[in-house]
């Protein structure tokens, strides 16, 4: 098997037509049936079911096909990296970011990145939960996260940036929206759309419930905030959220303090032996933003 195949796999696969296929390709049909046939052999089980009409998955098909769009995805990544260090760029960081520091923190940082560091190229990530980046470090898939802390890898270095309070996301014509200021106990009975259970977000607002007195109903999950607040809009529930306010101005949400408010931590990681000077350079323009903390409150 190798990268030829897997491509004319995909355009068959996606196609569900070898002669639509081969049009994509621009090959001939023949010889595009005898090089998915030779890769059914070589892997010893059948990838397609063909009909006069189209073409169906089989099951091991499915899961090729799934596999194979990740491995072209990461080769095609790799082929423009290496391109792009080639044209003469100083070198390319691929960075992930938390929910709403996406919003907040992202643009602040490409710009600052543009500036600072021109011969960089930055392959971003957004709405990413934290136990996501941090696999995706020790996997080496990315080179520096901004994440919500703690981390359980003993492999990451951290620096610190801020920490930002949770704010309630209530839809607006809720009762509990007409008041200006709230306390967690005060949210008990309603219900909640919230972070996916393994995100530190999550896990600060279900503590903040139990010192409150109460189990939160939550009906509804999303891992992106944009999605979560969403919800909020349709009327599902309450979601509590970092520094919202001033990202976000979909209609049918209002945001309120609370008196309680939990606290979550933002910080910028990357593997302790990723001592290059690209990431020295790009970790340090954390340094030179303007300080969030006001926008947070």
């Amino acid at each position: 098997m190798d990268i030829r195949q897997l491509r004319y796999f995909v355009a068959v696969a996606e196609e569900r037509h070898f002669g639509r296929a081969a049009q994509r390709l621009h090959m001939a049909q023949p010889p595009l049936s005898q090089q998915i046939k030779q890769l059914e052999e070589q892997l010893g089980t059948q990838l397609l079911v063909r009909t006069t009409r189209k073409v169906d998955l089989t099951p091991a098909g499915q899961l090729l096909l799934e596999r194979a769009r990740t491995l072209l995805g990461d080769l095609e990544a790799l082929e423009q990296d290496v391109r792009q260090i080639g044209l003469g760029a100083s070198g390319v960081l691929r960075v992930g970011f938390a929910g709403t520091a996406t919003y907040r923190h992202m643009p602040a940082i490409v710009q600052a990145a543009s500036e600072r560091l021109p011969g960089l190229r930055l392959n971003v990530q957004g709405e990413m939960l934290t136990q996501q980046m941090e696999l995706a470090l020790e996997e080496h898939k990315l080179d520096v996260a901004v994440l919500r802390p703690p981390v359980s890898s003993a492999g990451l270095e951290l620096k610190f940036l801020e920490q930002d309070e949770l704010v309630a996301a209530l839809p607006a014509d809720l009762p509990l929206a007409a008041r200006e200021r709230l306390s967690v106990a005060d949210l008990a009975g309603e219900r909640f759309v919230a972070y996916p259970g393994f995100s530190v977000v999550n896990t600060v607002f279900h503590e903040a419930c139990r010192q409150a007195g109460f189990r939160p109903n939550v009906i509804q999950e999303a891992q992106e905030t944009s999605t979560l607040l969403s919800f909020v809009a349709a009327g599902l529930g309450i979601a509590l959220v970092p520094a919202a306010r001033r990202m976000f101005g979909l209609e049918g949400i209002v945001f309120r303090p609370l008196e309680d408010a939990p606290v979550v931590g933002l910080a910028v990681a990357w593997r302790k032996d990723n001592r290059s000077a690209l990431v020295d350079n790009f970790v340090a323009l954390f340094d030179t933003l303007p300080s969030h903390r006001k926008d947070a409150q």
